[in-house]
């Protein structure tokens, strides 16, 4: 028997390619010998992580839709043919047995490609809200692997599976980490500590609200690790110095995540998928602000799950700057608040998304059961 070959697609964002390599790894655990080749968008930040993660990428030439520049979208027609005609000759070449999507640019010319060459298809889509070319592609999809319940308004509920968001499994493993989270970050394991993360680009609006209020922060005697993002880090190193105060670290990049997670009594964050399924599984009382400049606003449906679950805090973007640190303070000093929160984040955890979503894409490639 030849080795199962798989396609797996998308990109654009971590969100998407970290899931992404997560399934990948599953894969291999269960047949190391399967051949994995990845497609992305040419010049996204997959065409680097991928390799670095020991899979073979190839690059569509594909984007997406520029809000507010009709100029910028007129090639969109033509790199979407070209894209097109690029997949079928890749499905071609390689034969899969399965393409698997995870969402982003690259993964609707492949997926459109693998219903016209009658090749199984699985989409992994991560948000409470399916986006347009999901919810078109998803009508065919042998399994659609879902991370929240609701999702049969959007595709056929006979396609329906509810696994979860793949993480990284290093990264929520915090477990007896708090004492030596504190100590790679210089902080006094003793005092409460607020997390701030707005993922590895950033979020202009959480940088502001923790700026705008960081002495209020201090008063309170609350130490502050704050993530900037790569877009902000120089600008607010700059105006306030990276030995700002002994309670403040700024970084742009936390590359120990789970130490800080592992460090944080609150952690304030945006509302993608695939960080609300690590702080699923993390545990602790968070304040979620939903970025705007997203899809069909799908984070503020993300965070709304977590919300009617009574499992975390939302503030609207618009309002953050007046009320984010404010709030934070007050989760911080609310220890029944924040009880009940941690435990009804802990309650919606789906910890083994991976292996569930390869043994799905296993059985569509005729290995392990009736596909």
């Amino acid at each position: 028997m030849r080795p199962t070959r798989i396609i797996i697609s998308g990109g654009g964002t971590g969100g998407h390619i970290f899931p992404a390599i997560s399934i990948a790894n599953a894969l291999k655990r269960m047949e190391p010998g399967c051949e994995i080749l990845f497609v992305g968008a040419a010049g996204r930040m997959e065409m680097e992580k991928v390799p670095a993660a020991g899979y073979k990428i190839i690059g569509l030439n594909i984007s997406g839709i520029q809000r507010g520049s009709i100029a910028k979208n007129l090639s969109l027609p033509f790199k979407l043919m070209g894209s097109i005609r690029k997949a079928l000759q890749l499905i071609t070449d390689f034969k899969p047995d399965v393409v698997v999507g995870v969402g982003g640019y690259a993964s609707g010319p492949i997926l459109f490609a693998a219903s016209l060459k009658k090749v199984p298809y699985l989409i992994q889509e991560q948000n409470s809200y399916a986006g347009m070319t999901n919810k078109w592609l998803g009508k065919k999809a042998a399994r659609v692997c879902v991370a929240f319940d609701g999702m049969d308004q959007f595709f056929p509920a006979a396609s329906l599976l509810k696994t979860g968001n793949p993480v990284r499994k290093d990264v929520v493993d915090i477990l007896n980490k708090h004492h030596a989270g504190a100590e790679l970050l210089k902080l006094d394991p003793l005092k409460k500590t607020i997390l701030v993360t707005g993922g590895s680009l950033g979020a202009g609006t959480l940088n502001k609200s923790i700026e705008k209020h960081i002495l209020e922060i201090l008063d309170a005697d609350v130490q502050l690790i704050w993530q900037t993002g790569k877009f902000y880090y120089k600008d607010i190193a700059g105006r306030l110095g990276l030995d700002f105060h002994p309670n403040v670290r700024i970084l742009e990049f936390l590359n120990k995540m789970d130490l800080a997670y592992a460090a944080a009594d609150v952690i304030v964050s945006r509302a993608g998928a695939g960080t609300i399924a690590e702080l699923c599984l993390i545990k602790k009382p968070v304040i979620l602000v939903p970025s705007p400049n997203v899809a069909e606003d799908h984070q503020t449906k993300n965070a709304m799950a977590l919300v009617k679950n009574n499992a975390a805090l939302l503030i609207a973007d618009r309002s953050a700057e007046d009320t984010l640190v404010a709030e934070a303070l007050s989760l911080l000093n609310d220890k029944e608040r924040g009880r009940i929160y941690a435990e009804n984040i802990g309650k919606m955890a789906l910890p083994n998304a991976d292996d569930l979503i390869a043994a799905q894409v296993m059985l569509l490639a005729g290995k392990g059961g009736n596909s």
